[in-house]
């Protein structure tokens, strides 16, 4: 085995290779531009709105079912 010592980078040397990592990665990324920005964020709405009606409808649905019905179903 060789004798060398191998040195450890120090936490600012490290930084700076993370920081030039960080922006070479970056420089890869594909932006979207607005337009499809702007679909994307219509369609998160939407779908999210949906989701809420579902929710709220199985709500609604529970609750009668469970409140109303149940109690005169067994006297109650």
């Amino acid at each position: 085995m060789s004798n060398e010592i191998v040195q450890k980078a120090t936490v600012p040397q490290r930084t700076v290779a993370f920081y030039h990592d960080v922006m070479a990665e970056m420089r890869k990324v594909t932006w979207p531009d607005w337009p499809q920005v702007r679909q994307l964020s219509i369609g998160v709405v939407i779908l999210s709105l949906f989701i809420g009606l579902v929710i709220f409808a199985m709500d609604n649905i529970f609750q009668l079912v469970l409140v109303s019905w149940l109690p005169k179903l067994f006297g109650g």
